[in-house]
């Protein structure tokens, strides 16, 4: 599937790439980072996920979906202040 220039992936592109993989497979999301900012070395975290919620920015007209994962009691409190925000 050719993805066409722009930012970020539709959920039916996602669907999509998932669809060629096992369903069984655990999918895990990997964080690519530079270790120091200017240098050629990167840092590869890899994390779970542990759920999937719609997300706005504020002036965009956009639907998001945010993959959500990372260290257990880091989503953790990421949850229980989403959570208190839309209270």
């Amino acid at each position: 599937m050719e993805l066409e220039h722009r930012e970020g992936l539709t959920v039916a592109e996602l669907i999509d790439m998932l669809s060629q993989h096992p369903a069984d497979a655990i999918v895990e999301m990997s964080i690519i980072a530079p270790v120091r900012d200017g240098d050629d070395d990167i840092t590869v975290d890899r994390y779970h996920i542990d759920g999937v919620m719609p997300w706005t920015d504020e002036g965009d007209d956009g639907d998001i979906v945010w993959l959500v994962g990372g260290e257990d009691a880091d989503v953790d409190v990421f949850l229980d202040a989403i959570e208190i925000e839309s209270d």
